[in-house]
C-alpha cells in the first residue's frame, strides 16, 4: 500500500482508499450472500433456450418463469448460447467477478504517471465499487459485464498504440493497434445500440483527420455489422426485437418504457414533481439542458483550448487537428473524457449501465490530486452505496456520475490553464488541481 500515495503529505489517502476498499468488498460479499441474484442472467438464457427451439425469444409468453424481454439484437442468440451452459449457468458469480478483475486489468495497462502498481489498485477499486456499476451488473447478471469488458480491451488498444505512437510517431505497430481498438469499440457499442453516439469521441485522438475518420469508419462499420446480420440472417426475428425495444408488443415490459436513471427519466421526475406530468415537451427541453449543461463546457473549453494554442491561417478544424497532435496526453483525455459525456447523456441509463461508466471514469480519476480523488472516491463508491441503502433517491448513481465528470472536467481546464502559463502541454501530466494556487 505504500505506493498509493508517493508525497508524505498525502500518505492519509491511503487510509481513505482502505476504507473504499472496505466498502466495495462488503458490497461484493453482501450480494454473493443474495438468494435472488441473476434474473437477468436467468431471462436471457431463457430468451436463448425458445430461440433454440423455434420459438420468438422476444415474446415474453414464450419464455420461462420470467417476463423480462430478451433486449439484444438476433445475431447475439447464436453468438450468447455457449455461456448458457450448465457449468456457466450454475457459477456465472464467479465469472462475472473475474470477467471484472480481467477489465481491471486491461484498464491498468497504460499509466500517465509512470506509477503503474498506485494507478492499478486505483482504476481496479474503481471499476469494482464507481457507481455501483459492478454491483448491479453481479447482483442482476446484465450482459453488461460483457459489454464493459470489450470497452475496457478497446481502451488498453487505444492507450497501447497510443505509448506506441509516443514513443515512435512513425511506428506501424501504433496504427494496428488504434485499428484493433476501434474494432473492439465498434462491437462493444453494438451490444448497447443506444451508446453508439460515443464513437464520435474517436475524432479526439491525436492522429492526421484521414486517420481519425478512418478509425471511425471501422468502428462504426463493426458497430453497423451485427444489425445488419440480424436483419439479413434473422429477418423475422429482426423485425420482432424492433418491437420488443420500442414497445410495441403488448403486455409486457419495455426498454422504451422501463424506468431507468438516465438524464432523461431524471427530467421526467423533475417535470412530475413541479406538476407537470403529461407535459411531454417539458421533459424533453429539461433532457436537452441536461445534455448542453454536460456537453456544453467539454465543447467550449475544447474550442477556447484550440484558439489559445493553434497556429493562425487555418480552417478551425486543421487548428484542432494540429493542436490535438501536438498535445497527445491532452488529447487522449479530452478524447476520453468525451466517451464518458456521451455514454452519460444516453437516454437510457439502466444502473447496470455504470459499470461501464465506471470503465471510462477510471482512466482518468487516477491523475487527479490526493484531496479530490479523496473526495471523488467517497461521492463515487461511499455514496451511492449509502444512498441505495437508505433509498434517498433513485437518481444516486447519476448524481455520483455527475458529481465525477464534474470533477474531471474543471481538473482538464485547471490543468491546462497551469500549462499555458508555464510550459508546453506535452511536457506535463495534468490532473494537478492542487498546484494551481
Amino acid at each position: 500500500m505504500k505506493n498509493i500515495a508517493t508525497p508524505s503529505q498525502d500518505k492519509w489517502l491511503v487510509y481513505f482508499l482502505i476504507l473504499y476498499s472496505a466498502i466495495v468488498l462488503f458490497q461484493i460479499f453482501y450480494n454473493v450472500g443474495l438468494s435472488d441474484t441473476g434474473w437477468d442472467f436467468r431471462a436471457y438464457c431463457a430468451a436463448i433456450e425458445s430461440h433454440a427451439g423455434g420459438l420468438n425469444p422476444y415474446d415474453a409468453k414464450h419464455l420461462k418463469e420470467t417476463n423480462l424481454p430478451y433486449p439484444y439484437l438476433p445475431v447475439t442468440l447464436d453468438i450468447f448460447r455457449p455461456l448458457c451452459s450448465g457449468f456457466l449457468t450454475r457459477h456465472f458469480r464467479v465469472i462475472y467477478f473475474a470477467l471484472a478483475a480481467i477489465s481491471a486489468f486491461l484498464l491498468s495497462a497504460f499509466s500517465f504517471s509512470g506509477q503503474t502498481t498506485r494507478d492499478a489498485f486505483l482504476k481496479t477499486l474503481f471499476v469494482f465499487g464507481g457507481f455501483i456499476g459492478f454491483g448491479w451488473t453481479f447482483w442482476s447478471g446484465n450482459f453488461a459485464i460483457l459489454s464493459g469488458l470489450l470497452t475496457a480491451l478497446a481502451l488498453c488498444l487505444f492507450y497501447h498504440g497510443f505509448s506506441l505512437q509516443e514513443e515512435d510517431a512513425r511506428n506501424p505497430r501504433s496504427s494496428l493497434f488504434y485499428a484493433l481498438g476501434a474494432v473492439v469499440f465498434g462491437l462493444a457499442m453494438s451490444i448497447k445500440i443506444i451508446f453508439a453516439p460515443v464513437l464520435i469521441s474517436l475524432y479526439f485522438f491525436p492522429l492526421a483527420r484521414t486517420k481519425k475518420i478512418a478509425l471511425m469508419v471501422v468502428a462504426g462499420t463493426c458497430f453497423i455489422i451485427p444489425v445488419l446480420v440480424s436483419f439479413v440472417f434473422y429477418h423475422d426475428l429482426f423485425f420482432s426485437w424492433l418491437d420488443a425495444i420500442s414497445g410495441r408488443i403488448p403486455g409486457q415490459i419495455s426498454p422504451a418504457r422501463e424506468q431507468s436513471a438516465s438524464l432523461l427519466d431524471m427530467g421526467q421526475a423533475l417535470a412530475s414533481s413541479l406538476g407537470f406530468i403529461h407535459y411531454k415537451l417539458l421533459d424533453g427541453f429539461l433532457y436537452a439542458m441536461a445534455i448542453a449543461l454536460i456537453l456544453g463546457p467539454l465543447t467550449h473549453s475544447t474550442i477556447w483550448f484550440v484558439k489559445q494554442y493553434a497556429v493562425d491561417g487555418k480552417s478551425f478544424l486543421k487548428k484542432m487537428d494540429q493542436f490535438l497532435i501536438d498535445n497527445s496526453r491532452f488529447a487522449m483525455r479530452v478524447a476520453t473524457l468525451t466517451m464518458l459525456a456521451l455514454y452519460l447523456c444516453a437516454p437510457r441509463l439502466k444502473e447496470y449501465a455504470f459499470f461501464e461508466l465506471a470503465i471510462y471514469a477510471a482512466m482518468l480519476v487516477v491523475d487527479l490530486p490526493a484531496k479530490w480523488l479523496a473526495v471523488t472516491f467517497a461521492v463515487t463508491i461511499a455514496g451511492p452505496v449509502i444512498a441505495s441503502g437508505s433509498q434517498i433517491s433513485q437518481f444516486n448513481q447519476t448524481i455520483a456520475a455527475l458529481f465525477c465528470y464534474g470533477v474531471l472536467l474543471i481538473d482538464l481546464y485547471l490543468g491546462f490553464l497551469r500549462l499555458k502559463k508555464k510550459q508546453p502541454i506535452s511536457h506535463v501530466r495534468l490532473g494537478q488541481l492542487s498546484s494551481l494556487k
